[in-house]
């Protein structure tokens, strides 16, 4: 018998605020799920994009190519960015770029919410980040990758540092983003272009750096964990992964090399992936017993189904998961939400 744990929600749901986020979550799940994020409402809603907003006003960069005829919901320019000669690359200012606001004020209405009853006692409220390497791998251009990591690293270092000094730890939960690190560990190409086009060197090993470095800025009193991805432009992957095997590499270096405890990984589990194959390469993890795994393995289009096929298959190497959808669905229509909340209750209560 497999036992589903709890819901997990990676980011973004489809409503017009933050409160309307929280109560529909509360009213349709419950206790069901450990963590709960804004929805990436407002600028945040088409997960990075909005951060080319924030290079542009960047000195030392600046867009590259010509305009193409069309923009992500007609609102987010495709051309990427590159160094201008005129600002050295450590020496890059960025301005706020968002993500300590957003977060600030809506774990007030978090709070507000679970002062009235409307939120379980228990549940943290989860702050959804992108990795350093997600936004500089889709936004700078393959020569400058490399020298603008680090810069932009800071800055968004500098935005947790502004999250965990203004929520209480025990209120708290972060999870980093990781997409375009499966581009580049699985050679995929975006736009013709090799996601691992300027970094080099030993990539899984560079991966699992990185990883080390996002959890070590988090205070151990405050849970930290992963959303793997395999991309998400218009609910399609950039790539779709042949297994979970790249997934369990990740894990498993990460788990060695983590100065600390890491509360979950979420990973996606494709629509057709209901064959014990796929899972297969988890097997072999050695998981601490309060880390979680939390399989995206619930689609809008096949309902219970779907996620029942997909939780057999994994029930052939795994005893015990959460789950969740593969991605944030903010991007989907809003008269989606409420039946895929529905979706998460109904597995959950199947297993628990």
């Amino acid at each position: 018998m497999v036992t589903v744990t709890n819901a997990h929600f990676v980011g973004s749901i489809n409503q017009p605020d933050v409160e309307s986020v929280f109560r529909a979550v509360a009213e349709h799940i419950g206790g069901r799920a450990r963590r709960i994020p804004d929805g990436e409402v407002g600028e945040r809603f088409y997960w990075i994009q909005f951060q080319t907003f924030r290079l542009e006003e960047t000195p030392g960069l600046v867009r590259v190519g010509e305009e193409l005829p069309f923009r992500i919901r007609d609102i987010f320019d495709l051309r990427p960015f590159a160094l201008d000669g005129t600002v050295a690359a450590a020496d890059l200012q960025f301005p706020n770029l968002g993500y300590a606001d957003a977060a600030i004020q809506s774990f007030a209405e978090f709070a507000a919410l679970r002062d009235e009853g409307v939120i379980p006692a228990g549940v943290r409220f989860q702050v959804s980040l992108p990795t350093p390497v997600g936004v500089v791998g889709a936004f700078i251009v393959p020569d400058d990758r490399a020298a603008v990591e680090p810069a932009y690293e800071n800055a968004l270092f500098a935005e947790v540092g502004r999250i965990v000094e203004a929520i209480p730890h025990e209120d708290l939960a972060i999870q980093w983003d990781a997409a375009v690190e499966f581009g580049i560990l699985d050679r995929a190409e975006f736009g013709g272009v090799p996601f691992s086009a300027g970094w080099g060197g030993d990539l899984l090993g560079g991966v699992i750096d990185r990883a080390v470095r996002q959890i070590a800025v988090v205070p151990d009193d405050v849970q930290v964990g992963f959303h793997l991805c395999y991309g998400d432009v218009e609910e399609e992957h950039f790539i779709q992964p042949k297994d979970s095997g790249t997934l369990a590499s990740v894990i498993r270096g990460i788990v060695a090399a983590a100065p600390r405890t890491v509360s979950w990984f979420h990973l996606p589990v494709p629509i057709e992936r209901d064959d014990s194959a796929y899972f297969a390469p988890l097997a072999d993890l050695d998981l601490p017993d309060d880390t979680e795994l939390e399989l995206g393995l619930l689609h809008h289009e096949d309902g219970v189904d779907g996620a029942e096929r997909r939780i057999t298959a994994a029930a052939t190497v795994l005893d015990r998961f959460g789950v969740g959808t593969e991605c944030g669905f903010g991007r989907g229509p809003a008269e989606r939400t409420a039946p895929l909340l529905d979706l998460h209750a109904a597995v959950v209560d199947a297993h628990s």
